[in-house]
């Protein structure tokens, strides 16, 4: 397969999709993270790991958004920078021990 024969709208559209994905995925975690930290009896504790949570929730939700726009904006989209890649993982990161911190 030559470079002529690739279609260059494949790769774009599949990240674009995976980025989505991942949105969803976070969002799942934060809603039951929040869930748990407000069913039963409420602590000031989880209360602020909750809002911990959703915080970093919508930092990644910035993040994902700015991405899936810059890859819908261009046929050939710029890289992903090393600053949004950090922002991304550590928000993900962070959002996962705050949903642990929760349940334990």
């Amino acid at each position: 397969m030559t470079a002529q024969d690739r279609d260059p709208g494949l790769q774009p559209e599949r990240t674009r999709l995976a980025w989505r994905r991942t949105t969803l995925s976070a969002t799942v975690a934060a809603l039951l993270a929040a869930r748990t930290a407000l069913h039963g009896s409420t602590s000031a504790g989880g209360v602020l790991t909750c809002a911990a949570c959703c915080g970093l929730w919508l930092g990644f939700l910035l993040v994902a958004h700015h991405r899936i726009r810059a890859l819908a904006a261009a046929d050939r989209p710029a890289a992903l920078t090393p600053r949004q890649a950090a922002a991304a993982v550590l928000c993900t990161v962070a959002v996962a021990v705050c949903a642990a911190a929760l349940v334990v």
